[in-house]
């Protein structure tokens, strides 16, 4: 078996942290490919490393002294290299890799702020790479540049370009342990592009996916994925099993294990993928498969959710009757750059979901306006302060007692349904209902669903 395994930034944090992947990597000869995070907060209090560097990169950009900013994250790297006694020949390279970053070119403000985050990764996999070869084991770090792994030129929101696949193969080259850093690649260009916030995840997928790896591990702070937000509900049950797509909803939704992007190169290669806890590692963790267990006790694997939602409610007359009604009304959304979420419609109405963070009171004035004055509606408003609840299994409408028991629990909560929408894959059930009402909704349905 060969394993693609990658450490998120609590696994990081500090030198203690560090010493358990150490242990975990090589403990099992199978975990050649190792992926890494930035080092992530020691405590709730504490910062990570990335967002320090993005306070460093607008401070360079503001033409304003960078001195501190820059000791406070080479002190964060010293305090783990220290407490792992090691000399300061790391600190030395790190710091002369900020201090490159930091003197590189800043027309391009985009360039150079993606430049500056890719080095928590990057100087943490150094840091790792060094240590495990200290320890008397042959590691090797190996940059994005080095390995080939392309990404679209879309500063802080890239993607992989499809012949990244090919050129990552050469990793298999490597003797010993490959120390991979995550979040990032290069462009055409050979310019520094990250992806996506969490997509270290995402880079850990790609590798399984192109080294045709059996399993990837994905090594975080809990021992599974919940039923539920545990901080939501206490102690709510785990998850053993999950399909590809149940994840994808459940990410989409709300759950923060694991980023919703993340799964989609291992989807296609038929990877496994499991989630485990650095501080528990033998905890079996949550496994996700393409195919649904049969052995499943109930009917839906989860509940998550979200706030901070906006709905456009268009009413017009005849509105069924009229072709392209609904295609000119997403096409003013991407005229203004808004992405939708979800679109339920009825006869003489269409309800669009958007995110709030998208509005503002100019573009919700001009699209009101747009809408009536070119598309004739009789009615348009926007509400805000609506959130979102997902019901999700891949056999949960298999369930006739399904959407009975979703809305008697709402009903028994006193919440009002103001919208309910199922997709046609038939994987979940969509509640809409107001903000206030989010946590009281999670609850009452986790009761009724795996608790009666």
């Amino acid at each position: 078996m060969l394993k693609v395994v990658k450490f998120g930034g609590s696994s990081l944090s500090d030198a203690e942290q560090v010493k358990k992947v150490f242990n975990i990597v090589t403990s099992d000869p199978s975990r050649k490919f190792v992926v890494v995070s930035a080092p992530g907060k020691r405590n709730p209090s504490d910062t990570k490393v990335t967002d320090m560097l993005i306070k460093l990169a607008e401070t360079a950009l503001a033409h304003e002294d960078t001195t501190s900013l820059l000791n406070l994250i080479l002190q964060r790297f010293r305090d783990i290299s220290s407490g792992l006694g090691m000399k300061d020949d790391i600190i030395d390279v790190i710091s002369q890799d900020l201090l490159n970053r930091i003197n590189s070119d800043k027309s391009i403000k985009e360039r150079f702020l993606d430049n500056l985050k890719a080095a928590g990764e990057d100087n943490c996999a150094k840091l790792l790479a060094t240590y495990i070869n200290l320890q008397g084991y042959l590691a090797t770090y190996v940059s994005p540049k080095e390995a080939g792994l392309l990404l679209t030129a879309e500063y802080g929101n890239a993607q992989i370009l499809p012949v990244s696949y090919q050129n990552l193969k050469v990793l298999n080259n490597y003797d010993g342990i490959v120390i991979f850093p995550g979040f990032f690649g290069y462009s055409i260009n050979q310019e520094v592009v990250t992806l996506p916030r969490g997509g270290s995840d995402v880079t850990g997928a790609i590798l399984a996916a192109s080294l045709d790896c059996d399993l990837y591990e994905n090594f975080t702070d809990v021992d599974y994925i919940y039923t539920v937000n545990p901080n939501i509900v206490k102690n709510p049950l785990p998850i053993d099993h999950l399909t590809f797509r149940e994840m994808r909803e459940l990410s989409y939704a709300g759950f923060s294990v694991f980023h919703e992007e993340a799964l989609t190169p291992v989807y296609y290669k038929f990877t496994h993928v499991n989630i485990k806890n650095t501080n528990n590692p033998n905890a079996p963790g949550t496994m996700i498969h393409q195919q649904v267990n049969e052995n499943r006790k109930h009917s839906i694997t989860g509940i998550s959710g979200d706030k901070g939602f906006s709905t456009i409610s268009i009413r017009k007359y005849l509105m069924n009757r009229e072709i392209g009604f609904g295609r000119r009304v997403l096409q003013m959304l991407e005229e203004e750059s808004i992405p939708y979420e979800h679109s339920p419609s009825g006869i003489d109405d269409i309800s669009i979901i958007v995110r709030t963070k998208y509005l503002n009171e100019h573009i919700e004035d001009k699209l009101i306006c747009r809408i009536k004055n070119e598309l004739k509606a009789e009615e348009v408003t926007i509400n805000h302060n609506q959130a979102l609840v997902m019901i999700v299994g891949e056999k949960c409408l298999d369930d006739s007692n399904t959407l009975h028991k979703c809305s008697e629990a709402l009903s028994e909560a006193g919440i009002v349904i103001k919208m309910l929408n199922q997709g046609s894959s038939k994987l979940s059930i969509m509640v809409g209902i107001a903000d206030a009402d989010f946590e009281k909704a999670i609850k009452c349905l986790y009761d009724k669903f795996f608790i009666t």
